[in-house]
């Protein structure tokens, strides 16, 4: 009896986890100071998304640029122009939903998961850093997971992961939003100009693929706990 009752509570507290994630995330996010690393993790998933995309098709990385406001840049030469600009907000979301998945299966994957994100890190300060502010950044978001690995309850180190992940899933939603400025500036008005298509049908559009990534958490966390 005692056994049953456990597995109904545990499959209780599974079922709502998402949700409450996602409100510690809200939360967060309203958070002056405690926000402000949070929102560095989500530019700099942006950001990578951006080189990875010039990278993937033929490309190079120049440099990358964060900046204390969340905002960022990255400098590429080559590649695909239409999937470098179409990258950054995608590659958020997608980055967001990995994490997630990842940190959620295993406390194990966690770690692994947390280890690549150090590589990436350490990869991009080493080879496309060339300012002391976004080195300083970088520096402050490396340490931070580092730390994690020091945690000794790996539940912990899943959370902290979730909280990241569940925080740039929010933004990859809200941040093409910041593009409806009148300024044709930025991801979507270069589009604009490759494609002819107006920048606010690629703002709707990455805000539906944020959604649909949140959604797809939602509906993998739905299935592990039947």
């Amino acid at each position: 009896m005692s056994t049953e009752l456990d597995s109904s509570t545990s499959k209780f507290s599974d079922k709502y986890r998402f949700w409450l994630i996602l409100v510690i995330a809200l939360v967060v996010m309203q958070v002056p100071v405690i926000s402000i690393p949070f929102k560095w993790f989500e530019s700099f998933f942006h950001e990578i998304s951006h080189g990875l995309a010039a990278i993937f098709t033929g490309g190079s990385i120049v440099r990358i640029e964060l900046f204390t406001n969340g905002a960022g840049l990255c400098t590429t030469r080559g590649g695909s122009a239409f999937l470098i600009s179409f990258s950054g907000y995608a590659g958020a979301s997608a980055w967001g939903m990995i994490l997630y998945w990842f940190s959620s299966m295993h406390q194990r994957l966690a770690q692994v998961v947390s280890l690549v994100i150090v590589l990436l890190l350490a990869t991009t300060l080493i080879l496309w850093v060339r300012d002391f502010l976004t080195f300083t950044i970088i520096a402050i978001l490396l340490v931070i997971i580092l730390l994690k690995f020091k945690l000794t309850n790996l539940k912990y180190l899943q959370f902290m992961l979730q909280i990241i992940a569940a925080v740039v899933l929010l933004n990859s939603v809200r941040s093409p939003l910041y593009l409806i400025d009148g300024r044709e500036l930025g991801d979507g008005a270069a589009l604009a100009n490759m494609t002819m298509i107006p920048e606010m049908i690629w703002v709707v559009l990455w805000c539906i693929l944020g959604l649909l990534a949140i959604v797809s958490v939602m509906k993998l966390k739905m299935k592990t706990i039947r």
